[in-house]
């Protein structure tokens, strides 16, 4: 739902109800609705005036940002043109002597607050209800807490938004502490740790190997990958291609380029004329 910010009253001119004993009629609504819109011009021009004084204080206080930022441009440009690296020479010892920089730029603070709510907002705030008086019967609550607070809070936001912070603070201690404990790092979004594939049983020569240097790791080569291969395998149907599991691929070796495309495939499979 929009918070409506500015609203000109009154909004019907003409609505209302006549006073009894009134004898011309007309010229009691006529009267009445110059009244209304007198009533309204003041309403507006009202709100010009906060408009056009948040404009004013939006431009001056950019106007000091500007300015400060042009005085700081202006002093590094005199120190950089002071500097002369062939004829200053700092030593490493002068480097670590000096004290750290520290930047004297003020932080906003407190952006949301009682303070920076604007005028109009402000008198809507004081126009609207009061809520109920809930808090009278706090002392007869068994568990010690506020009664008008479940009616309304005005804290509930920042408490949650607060626990959320605590807790993902308090998740990152926990990670950091297994981190350690374990020894190597965790990816944050994988809980578990994957199981290694299943090794393949190793070939003659490797066991030989092994046998001849039980101290000697025995690694094996992945095999290179061939694409054109691949795309081959891909061109048949699903149910023509060969199974490399267990049997090798039978386009290997029938062209200088590792494999054959399917149309010198069909021209060779044609007996000769």
């Amino acid at each position: 739902m929009p918070l409506v910010k500015r609203s000109i009253e009154p909004r019907h001119l003409c609505r209302g109800a006549l006073p009894h004993g009134v004898t011309s009629e007309l010229e009691c609504v006529t009267n009445s609705t110059l009244a209304a819109i007198i009533k309204q011009l003041g309403g507006l021009s009202r709100h010009a005036e906060d408009i056009f004084g948040e404009l004013f204080n939006e431009a001056n206080s950019f106007y000091l940002r500007m300015s400060s930022l042009q005085e700081r441009v202006d002093q590094l440009a005199v120190k950089v043109t002071q500097l002369d690296s062939t004829v200053e020479e700092v030593s490493l010892q002068d480097i670590n002597m000096r004290k750290a920089f520290k930047s004297s730029t003020i932080q906003d603070q407190q952006v949301v607050s009682r303070t920076s709510v604007p005028n109009p907002v402000v008198e809507m705030y004081r126009r609207c209800d009061k809520p109920p008086p809930l808090n009278i019967l706090s002392p007869y609550r068994d568990d010690k807490k506020d009664a008008l607070k479940f009616y309304t809070d005005s804290s509930y936001f920042f408490n949650l938004w607060k626990e959320k912070m605590l807790q993902a603070t308090e998740d990152k201690r926990k990670e950091k502490r297994r981190q350690k404990v374990s020894g190597c790092p965790a990816h944050p979004d994988r809980s578990h740790s994957r199981q290694a594939p299943p090794r393949s049983p190793l070939s003659i020569s490797e066991q030989q190997r092994q046998v001849d240097d039980p101290g000697r790791e025995v690694k094996k080569v992945r095999k290179a990958r061939n694409r054109r291969q691949e795309w081959n395998v891909l061109a048949y149907d699903k149910e023509f291609r060969p199974d490399a599991r267990l049997t090798p691929s039978p386009y290997h070796g029938t062209s200088p380029e590792g494999s054959l495309s399917p149309d010198s495939r069909y021209a060779a499979n044609m007996p000769p004329e």
